[in-house]
C-alpha cells in the first residue's frame, strides 16, 4: 500500500474528473490499495484563492472537501511538526501552501502528487501526475 498527498490542483482535477490527470494518475487515484490524503492547508488555499476571484479556483471549497471525503480521501491536519518541517526545505519554491504540503508529505512519509515543476525539483517524496 502507498500513501499519497494530493497537491491542491490534483485534488481539484480529481473532484472535477478533469482530463488533466493522465492514465497513470487516474490508476493511482482509483487503486483501492492506495491511501489518498488531502491537507487542511489545501482547503484553506481553495478558500483564499476562490475568495480572491481567481478563475482557476471557481469552486465551492466546502463542496470540494465534502466530495473528497465521500470519495474516501482522508483529511490531514496541519501539525506543528509539519510547520517546523518547512524550515528544512531549500528555497526552491516560494508558495507557502506548496511548501507546507511538501513538508507534510515528508513528515508523514507520503508521496506528494503534483504537476508543479517547482515542487518536483525537490525530488524525493514527490511524483508527477
Amino acid at each position: 500500500m502507498s500513501s499519497y498527498l494530493l497537491d491542491t490542483h490534483v485534488l481539484l482535477w480529481a473532484a472535477a474528473g478533469s482530463s488533466c490527470l493522465g492514465d497513470q494518475s487516474q490508476q493511482t487515484l482509483g487503486d483501492p490499495a492506495n491511501e489518498l490524503w488531502f491537507s487542511v492547508a489545501t482547503v484553506w488555499e481553495i478558500v483564499i484563492k476562490s475568495g480572491l476571484g481567481r478563475s482557476d479556483f471557481r469552486v465551492d471549497p466546502s463542496a470540494v472537501r465534502d466530495r473528497a471525503l465521500r470519495a474516501g480521501y482522508q483529511e490531514l491536519p496541519v501539525r506543528g511538526s509539519h510547520v517546523l518541517g518547512v524550515a528544512a526545505l531549500p528555497a526552491i519554491h516560494a508558495d507557502p501552501f506548496d511548501r507546507i504540503l511538501l513538508a507534510q508529505a515528508r513528515a508523514e512519509r507520503f508521496t506528494l502528487l503534483t504537476a508543479d515543476r517547482k515542487i518536483l525539483e525537490y525530488g524525493l517524496g514527490t511524483a508527477q501526475v
